[in-house]
């Protein structure tokens, strides 16, 4: 049972966060916490060994502090700032650069997606629908929480607590 939460939390709140990204253009505080709190119980229970618990730790602090720079200036949004840093956690340095690599691969197509579409008008039918006319507004951001969720997903199961919850 420790193993199948392990195995599914993740990509639970991840999926989450990006269909609220998407939806609301919010990520909520809660999903970082949970992302957080339930790390380090599972991590402990599936003796994951203390130095690597305080390296995913260092990891996710270190992402934090980059993406509240971000953040000041303006470049992403406070929830994709927490739910980076949170997902560093899960990943740790190991996958890190991958994790950057993707989410930019990602969050780019995703940026050129939403930009071509905001070049052509809404079909009417659309119009009533209050998320698709937010992700059209040229004056609204990318949801980017899409693209930092669908890189974690890519990298979880590389990662040392999937592994751990796997072999469990």
């Amino acid at each position: 049972m420790l193993a199948d939460a392990t195995l599914i939390l993740f990509p639970i709140l991840m999926a989450f966060a990006a269909f609220s990204d998407l939806f609301t253009m919010t990520i909520s505080n809660r999903v970082s916490i949970a992302l957080v709190v339930t790390f380090f119980p599972l991590a402990f229970a599936l003796g994951i060994p203390l130095i690597d618990i305080g390296q995913h730790m260092l990891c996710g602090l270190a992402v934090l502090v980059v993406t509240f720079l971000f953040f000041t200036r303006g470049w992403i949004g406070g929830g994709d700032a927490k739910l980076a840093s949170a997902t560093a956690l899960w990943i740790g340095f190991d996958h890190l650069w991958d994790y950057g690599i993707y989410a930019a691969l990602l969050g780019g197509v995703l940026t050129l997606l939403i930009l071509v579409l905001r070049r052509w008008p809404l079909p009417p039918a659309l119009v009533t629908q209050e998320w698709i006319t937010r992700l059209h507004d040229h004056e609204n951001g990318v949801p980017y929480g899409i693209a930092l969720a669908i890189a974690g997903l890519l990298l979880y199961p590389e990662t040392r607590i999937w592994l751990s919850a796997a072999n469990f």
